[in-house]
């Protein structure tokens, strides 16, 4: 039996009674816990290179957050639950309207004029496509008696080494479907200092620009190990199913197929 962690409109988990709810039931009947993690635990004492002993010395909210969530979690562990946590980069996929992509560096609904990143030229930061991160959470759970009573697995996903990979791959997909390439802008951050006194959702993004500014990798030699290979899809397939998920390019023939396969 599985009980998977849902996260939230800001990208944690719940931290209030349906948390703990979900923890007491898996300890009771022996369950699995299932939560898909994030770079948010990890300060810039962890960087370049994440693996899953990596310290945590989140300086942030939500990093603080996942911290004590996964504290809980290792404790649920200890006390007749299993927990299976796979942390990956910034989440990305057809009809996920909570993450960067959808609300950095394009506008959902709208035809792709302008890609706006909101990294460094020159510094690379990790993605990872949701349904690759789905399938890898199932093929874990195949093995779950033989993984550790708390297993952590990290997905190397799509690494766009040097901060222009997910921009260019954007601008290729947008115009082989439409004839026509989108620019490229910086992100607004400046916009951002200006409102954040007031909003406390802009507030929390300025605090997780720490991973737009430094090189982020995550090692998934111990995935690697336990599944033989991770799944990925090709990056271009994945920027245009999910640009057809946001309603930024209409549905093609060959996008309907895979949807149906």
């Amino acid at each position: 039996m599985s009980l998977w962690v849902k996260t939230g409109s800001t990208g944690h988990p719940s931290a209030d009674g349906r948390g703990r709810v979900t923890v007491a039931a898996a300890c009771k009947v022996g369950a699995t816990i299932v939560l898909p993690g994030t770079v948010y635990n990890f300060g810039p004492d962890a960087f370049p290179v994440l693996t899953e002993e990596s310290p945590q010395h989140p300086n942030t909210r939500k990093g603080a957050i996942r911290v004590e969530m996964e504290r809980r979690l290792l404790a649920a562990s200890k006390n007749g639950a299993r927990v299976l946590i796979v942390r990956a980069g910034d989440f990305f996929g057809p009809k996920a309207a909570n993450n960067w992509f959808s609300q950095g560096l394009v506008k959902p609904g709208k035809p792709i004029t302008v890609v706006s990143y909101p990294g460094r030229h020159g510094v690379g930061h990790q993605w990872s496509y949701l349904p690759d991160v789905a399938r890898t959470m199932v093929e874990l759970l195949t093995q779950r008696d033989s993984l550790a009573p708390f297993a952590t697995f990290h997905m190397a996903g799509h690494l766009d080494a040097d901060g222009s990979q997910m921009v260019e791959a954007i601008q290729r997909v947008v115009a082989r479907r439409t004839g026509w390439k989108p620019r490229a802008t910086a992100f607004p951050w400046w916009l951002l200092t200006l409102a954040s006194p007031f909003v406390a959702t802009f507030r929390e993004i300025r605090e997780m620009r720490y991973l737009w500014r430094e090189p982020v990798r995550m090692d998934n030699a111990r995935l690697v190990a336990a599944l033989g290979q991770e799944p990925h899809t090709r990056l271009d397939e994945a920027v245009e199913a999910t640009l057809v998920g946001l309603g930024c390019l209409a549905a093609s023939a060959s996008s309907e197929a895979r949807a149906l396969a």
